[in-house]
Formats: structure tokens, sequence, C-alpha cells
């Protein structure tokens, strides 16, 4: 049996997602944002970023529309197998019915999903999803961006519904809200892994997303020149905070998530072994290395070759049919 029927049940669906969620809103750098995610596909042979067509900030204020119209036009015309996405105005937005009515009803069937921000409360995604289903997109998910201490106090409501699939979080706007209480620096790449409110917000929405099987996306790093930060950074959000994915805001950042997110070579030989093992005795306890392993570590190594695979490593010969068969 695969691993995916096999493991499903109480497998975390944290990774279902690549771990990169690449944002541009103008449209020379959407056009060539499609254009590198088709060019990486073609390289590691599997969609390793999303790229999501911002409105929110792409759009000029009174362009709100013909903007929309670009947006969905992009989608439609992304090649096969583009993981595109669109981020609309907030619910409370005048653009938000209109963004919904012009890209979900074109472009629904081309999306992966789509990204509402400045939710504060569940009644937000009810709101969000009356509007999508409304304009065709029924079962399209959504994702949350989280952006205010009200909202981070809801986190464990806004992710219980059933269509929501990921929860970003949102630094800057967050820090903002405090009303200086907080300070700038905490916006920077060392600040935010430091103050203790933004800290802890940060590990509740991760918490709130792996209570609901849901997939925690972690802020962007706007000092994008300086690869060095950006891995450390994604590195700590990877290992030490719970994310499974991260925002990238320029074209060089994917690359360096990729490498943060991704599982060490040996961390795949190991996971490689251990499940080729586990499904050679029927996925019974088996001793390794002098180790017990069962469902639950079983569970946990098929998810480090899921990562492999989303982050575009080379896996071992004997597992990569896994992965080129239909997912359950």
């Amino acid at each position: 049996m695969h691993p995916r029927d096999v493991l499903l049940g109480a497998q975390a669906r944290s990774g279902v997602l690549p771990v990169c969620d690449h944002y541009s809103g103008v449209e020379a750098r959407m056009r060539k944002s499609l254009e590198l995610q088709a060019q990486m596909t073609a390289e590691f042979g599997t969609c390793v970023f999303d790229v999501t067509l911002d409105c929110e900030d792409g759009a000029p204020v009174g362009g709100e529309a013909p903007h929309a119209q670009l947006v969905a036009e992009l989608a439609l015309g992304a090649g096969p197998g583009a993981r595109v996405a669109a981020r609309v105005h907030p619910v409370d937005h005048p653009a938000f019915e209109q963004d919904v009515r012009t890209i979900v009803g074109r472009a629904g069937s081309r999306l992966v999903h789509l990204m509402i921000p400045k939710v504060e409360h569940p009644d937000d995604i009810v709101a969000a999803v009356r509007a999508v289903d409304a304009a065709g997109g029924a079962g399209l998910p959504l994702h949350a961006l989280i952006e205010s201490p009200a909202a981070v106090h809801r986190a464990f409501d806004i992710a219980a519904h059933p269509r929501v699939q990921s929860l970003s979080f949102g630094l800057m706007d967050f820090v903002s809200a405090h009303g200086g209480a907080i300070p700038g620096d905490a916006m920077g790449v060392q600040g935010q892994f430091t103050h203790p409110l933004v800290l802890r917000a940060k590990l509740a929405i991760a918490s709130a997303c792996h209570a609901h099987g849901k997939v925690p996306s972690h802020c962007v790093v706007t000092e994008f020149r300086d690869t060095q930060a950006l891995a450390d950074a994604a590195r700590t959000a990877a290992r030490s905070l719970g994310y499974t994915r991260m925002w990238s805001i320029h074209p060089d950042q994917i690359r360096v998530l990729l490498d943060a997110f991704a599982p060490t070579e040996r961390d795949i030989d190991t996971a490689a072994a251990i499940v080729l093992a586990a499904d050679r005795a029927d996925w019974a306890p088996i001793s390794h290395a002098g180790k017990l392993e069962d469902r639950a570590s079983y569970r946990f190594h098929w998810q480090v070759l899921e990562r492999a695979h989303q982050t575009g490593r080379a896996l071992p010969e004997d597992v990569r049919g896994w992965f080129q068969r239909p997912q359950a």
C-alpha cells in the first residue's frame, strides 16, 4: 500500500503545500514570477513554490477593478502544473466583492487557494466563503492572514474552519497594531524573533494550525538582500517555531527558503530506510538501528520524504515511485 493510504488518517496535513509562497503584485513581476515558477518546475520535476498574485498591495488606489482583471488573466494563462493563488482585499474593503467575482468567477478553476488578509474573526471566513461560493469557487481553499492581537487571540477558532487551509502571520501590521508599544526594530530580521509579544504571536499561530491540521506560514523578511539573515530566519521558523511554509517577496529569496526548509541528505536517507522497512513489514513495528519504530515514527519519516520532494531534493531511487503516483 502507498504510505499516504496507510498513514493519512493521523498524518498532519501540514505537508501538502510547497514550503515557499511567493508574492508579487506589479504586472511585470507577476509575469516574471510565473515564468520563474515554470522554469524551476522543469528543473526540479515538481512545483516547488506557489505564486500568489497580489491585489491588496498590488492594486493602485482607484484601479482595483482592472488589477483584478489582470490577476484573473494571468491565472488563466499560467501553464500546466502551475500553482497560482491570489490575495484579494479584506472582507470589509469596498473592492472585496468585486475582487472575488472577477478573480474567482473567471479563474477560480486555476487557483490553488485564495488569501484573505486582515482576518479578525471566524465570521470573516464565513463571509469570504459565502462570496467565494457565490462566484463559483465552492471548495476553493482559503488562507487567512493574521495581523492583529485580537486575531491572534482567535487564531484557534479561525484555523478550525474547514475551508481554511493555512494561517499566515502579518508581522508589520501586527507590530503597528500595538500603537508604538512594540518598537519598530521588532519588524526586522532579528527583533521579530526576540520581542516577547511577537514571538508569542508566532507560536500561537503555529500551534493553532497544528491543532487543526492546517499549514502555518511564516512572515516575510524585508531585508531581502541579506540572504544569510533570511536563511537564519527561515531555519528558526522551521526548526524552533513549527512553521512549514514561508513568504517570499523577491525572487532571490525562493531558493534560500527551499534550502532552509529542506531536510538534510542524512535525514532523507534515514527516512527512506525506515519507511521502506515499514512497508516490507506491512507497517507493523520494527527495530531499526537499535530503536523501535512504529506508526507514529513512520508518519514523521514519511513527512520528511514529502518535504524533500516539495523542496526539490534528490530522493533515494527505491522511494521515488511513491512520488510518481497520483496522490490519494
